[in-house]
């Protein structure tokens, strides 16, 4: 990708357009000062334009017959495929990220869209038994209307396709809110969507100005034309999505932070469980929703295990995202970095003790492993969003659960035992949308159903599961004959 800095307009009506009132940003590499793009900084008259092209389009979406609507998601995600070069490269720019972690959102973004493309036959309805003579009911699927995805950064071809794929399948047109940080990646879906020949109106792209933010996404909720929000995101932002929301009666599908334990028990196969631990404490530097951000231990195998997860921390490559020998990629921005060092300062000030790492050079944060972590540091109960790895001792099972589930959050987690019926019941027990045995915290598939409870959000994003999200279900009955009324 050349390193020109690119123009990123809105896409509205099918057509790329400046925002009304000509404004825009330019978005800035942290990593090295220089400037990435021009991006239209659209405000709430954009967003009505948009929302209105939506709504025009929604008829004509819907009545796209499936094998069509299949075609165009197939055709956009060999698009997207066709240019991942360039998108990678973007994305590692805007973000950060290590050349890695971008091309696995490629992946799976791909991936999701031709899952999606593969739903299109799927929102069928019942015939539900009825004690009226003659009469047939039935349960009727139909699509919801204009729906608004909300996507963030730290995954944003992934979690930018998620948020506009599946209620395309469905025959939904889509208004998508790009991340400020990463405008220009979630342009390119919108762009893929559009060349590959979705209608006019029935995709829709808004990027703004940081400033400008909450009042684009007030309006985007509260618009009449608005049928289902998707937002994922902070658990902060999230509730206000979800008030918002709520104040207008819109449904809404949240998946926001997280906390996920790491559950290592006694008879675990430690090796196994720290290749997961680190995988999913520091990947894309802890950046991830999923990210293992408590490991729970149990105390006769706490020694090893926190020994072979410092080796193992100390031993990933930090560098330039751009070197594809690169593990640990720089952190998002200089605030990040504070935000992860406070936690780690106030965990050592309380007794815990780094294993490894702890330092940063720059937005450079060597991986770091703490151990001793408990209740009364702020890490324990926080978000980092970083790559830190906190080790909490467990004196039995229920102990490890006890812990597990001491958090307003409840979106991944996972336990480590070769007693796999064991294992089942606790992950019964644990409070979370998503329970991965002996397999890392961090972990998605186009078609699962993804999503948590508590703090962590509602609703439920993938495949088959997404079908309650995006569309409405109808009762519509036919009577034979003549019925019989008693007035």
């Amino acid at each position: 990708m050349s390193e020109t800095p690119r123009s990123v307009q809105l896409l509205v009506d099918g057509q790329w357009t400046p925002s009304v009132s000509g404004s825009t940003v330019t978005t800035v590499s942290a990593a090295t000062g220089e400037p990435i793009a021009t991006v239209a900084a659209a405000t709430v008259a954009d967003v009505e334009r948009a929302v209105a092209a939506a709504a025009k389009a929604a008829a004509q979406w819907a009545a796209t017959g499936p094998g069509r609507r299949r075609e165009i998601l197939e055709e956009a995600a060999r698009l997207l495929q066709e240019r991942s070069a360039d998108i990678t490269a973007l994305m590692s720019r805007e973000m950060g990220a290590a050349m890695a972690w971008c091309g696995f959102n490629v992946q799976v973004a791909t991936g999701m869209l031709r899952e999606a493309a593969a739903q299109t036959y799927s929102a069928v309805g019942e015939v539900i038994p009825s004690d009226v003579p003659g009469l047939t009911a039935l349960g009727v699927r139909q699509p919801a209307g204009v729906t608004v995805g909300i996507a963030p950064w730290n995954a944003p071809l992934i979690l930018g396709v998620r948020a506009v794929a599946m209620p395309l399948a469905y025959g939904n047109p889509v208004v998508l809110k790009a991340s400020e940080q990463t405008p220009g990646t979630q342009a390119e879906i919108a762009r893929a969507l559009h060349d590959a020949g979705v209608p006019a109106g029935a995709v829709n792209l808004i990027t703004n100005a940081p400033q400008d933010g909450p009042a684009v996404v007030e309006r985007l909720v509260a618009h009449p034309s608005v049928r289902r929000i998707n937002f994922t995101g902070s658990t902060r932002v999230g509730r206000i999505v979800a008030e918002l929301a709520g104040k207008h009666l819109k449904r809404v599908v949240l998946e926001l932070g997280g906390k996920a334990p790491l559950l290592v028990l006694r008879d675990a196969v430690i090796e196994d469980a720290v290749d997961a631990a680190v995988f999913g404490s520091f990947m894309n530097q802890g950046q991830i929703c999923m990210s293992t951000e408590r490991i729970v231990v149990a105390e006769e195998v706490l020694d090893e295990f926190s020994r072979l997860l410092a080796d193992r921390a100390g031993a990933l490559r930090v560098g330039e995202a751009t070197d594809p020998d690169t593990q640990i990629g720089p952190m998002v921005h200089e605030q990040a970095c504070e935000h992860v060092e406070a936690l780690i300062q106030d965990a050592v000030d309380l007794g815990a003790r780094v294993l490894a790492g702890g330092h940063r050079k720059g937005l450079f944060f060597e991986p770091t492993v703490l151990r001793g972590v408990t209740p009364k540091m702020r890490i324990y109960h926080e978000e980092s969003f970083g790559p830190v790895a906190s080790i909490i001792e467990a004196h039995s099972e229920d102990d490890a659960v006890r812990i597990a589930n001491d958090t307003q959050y409840g979106l991944s987690s996972a336990v480590f035992s070769t007693d796999v019926a064991n294992a089942l019941e606790l992950a019964k027990r644990i409070r979370s949308g998503i329970c991965h045995i002996n397999g890392a915290t961090v972990h998605d598939e186009p078609q699962m159903p993804f999503g948590g409870v508590g703090d962590s959000g509602y609703g439920r994003f993938g495949s088959r599961a997404a079908l309650e999200e995006f569309t409405e279900l109808r009762w519509v009955t036919v009577q034979a004959g003549h019925r019989h009324y008693p007035i």
